[in-house]
């Protein structure tokens, strides 16, 4: 009785635009736990004990909080479900701390990472690429990873159906443009006809899995990191975007154009994820700081 609930819970909603992956999955995992217990209705204690069994807390609290919303959609039409309390997990998550790489770290990432073995395969000439467009446009790797061939145009990329399912287009330097067509020189000979624009040399789609693999390798390789941190594959995104707010010029009215540009570029759906990347380097907290004082003295900004 349960799945059939969650079948309509998830058509209904589906039908008004949500994807609904991760909700699927934890309302099937939990109807699967309820009805070992012989139950076919929502019950607190179960969504509780369910949403409990989670190896952290934040994802208890999503758990619960999934169940949550699909027991109020069932009780406008069937009281015999309960509603789980809301505040039985704490849901704050501390985003990781980015690591910022210098200059001088992405050339050694970036030339170890053209000396990947097979030296005279496809493997070092894609991840190099990878890797580097990451760098310059502040791509989610998983966004550079669904690029297909047809979403590369002369004058940027077409990034389709992204985090948030919406789609963008990603205006890159002549330089990088150029370096794509190196690249797909290169891949024309040895990547037969897959049309994504990343592939292993099985000639398949490139997984994410892959890549962060690879990149650690090249980051142990390359002896990094030799300062406190733990790069990640997404560190180069975050690189991208505390550069580009370095950049930005001193008035109050360019700065507000500056962020809204960059968000719009880097895909962010509210604007706050953007203000976040501005406590995230010794740089730009002391440009705040230095900003505030002359406000609170002088006046202006």
């Amino acid at each position: 009785m349960l799945m059939h609930a969650i079948d309509t819970y998830l058509a209904l909603r589906r039908g008004a635009g949500f994807r609904l992956r991760a909700t699927e999955l934890y309302l099937r995992y939990f109807a699967r736990f309820a009805s070992a217990r012989g139950e076919t209705h929502v019950r607190s204690q179960t969504a509780v004990d369910w949403a409990g069994q989670a190896h952290t807390e934040p994802e208890r609290h999503r758990r619960l909080r999934t169940v949550l919303h699909f027991a109020r959609f069932m009780r406008t039409e069937d009281p015999g479900h309960e509603l789980p309390p809301e505040h039985v997990f704490c849901g704050s998550h501390r985003r990781p701390t980015p690591y910022i790489f210098t200059d001088d770290e992405l050339e050694r990432l970036f030339g170890h990472t053209r000396r990947l073995r097979p030296l005279r395969s496809l493997r070092p000439h894609t991840f190099s690429t990878l890797f580097t467009l990451l760098a310059v446009t502040g791509l989610r790797p998983s966004e550079a990873l669904a690029l297909r061939l047809h979403d590369i145009t002369p004058a940027g990329l077409v990034i389709r159906d992204t985090k948030f399912g919406k789609s963008r287009f990603v205006p890159v330097h002549a330089t990088t443009l150029a370096a794509l067509d190196r690249y797909l020189h290169c891949r024309r000979h040895l990547a037969g006809h897959v049309d994504h624009l990343f592939v292993s040399l099985k000639r398949r789609p490139l997984s994410l899995c892959t890549a962060t693999r690879t990149f650690h390798q090249v980051l142990k390789a390359a002896g990094l990191p030799d300062r406190p941190g733990h790069p990640r594959l997404y560190d180069l995104r975050h690189r991208f975007a505390t550069r580009a707010l370095e950049a930005c010029p001193a008035s109050r009215e360019r700065i507000s154009q500056h962020m809204l540009a960059l968000a719009t570029y880097l895909g962010h759906t509210h604007i706050t994820y953007t203000y976040w990347y501005l406590e995230q380097t010794p740089q730009l907290m002391a440009d705040i700081a230095t900003r505030c004082e002359a406000f609170a003295f002088g006046g202006r900004l």
